[in-house]
């Protein structure tokens, strides 16, 4: 009697149809994960301008702009960053378009809103299955 060896062809088409089977299901949900870190990855860089956009708002001698609150730096890896806001009655915005995204969230703003009573708020253009709950979608 010889011994067998090797794999049967069976297996291995039961083997690629298995990995067949989570790819399926893997890849949708990767390409959620990516967009979901792109749009939080925006809200970091949004965030990170608060404390220069409040440095400028208690100076007081000028507006705040993206010029004078991120020393002109206007784009980033992951947005192009906007600000602008009145000294007088302390409000202000913080806006992230995203760049470089997955399709979902491309071109999708982040914007953190600034008023003298409540502080800061943020809000994502986009669905609220890529925003994150401190930072929530349409």
């Amino acid at each position: 009697m010889k011994k067998q060896q090797g794999f049967t062809l069976i297996e291995l088409l039961i083997v690629v149809a298995i990995i067949g089977i989570l790819a399926t299901i893997a890849l949708p949900q990767y390409s959620k994960y990516q967009a979901r870190a792109k749009v939080t990855a925006g809200i970091a860089e949004a965030s990170a301008l608060k404390v220069n956009f409040e440095d400028v708002i208690n100076a007081g001698s000028t507006d705040p702009s993206i010029t004078n609150v991120n020393a002109g730096t206007t784009a980033t890896q992951n947005c192009t960053l906007a600000a602008s806001g009145k000294v007088a009655d302390g409000t202000g915005t913080i806006t992230c378009t995203l760049l470089n995204a997955p399709a979902p969230v491309l071109g999708q703003t982040v914007t953190l809103t600034r008023t003298a009573a409540a502080g800061w708020s943020c809000k994502f253009s986009g669905s609220k299955d890529y925003s994150t709950t401190s930072c929530p979608g349409v």
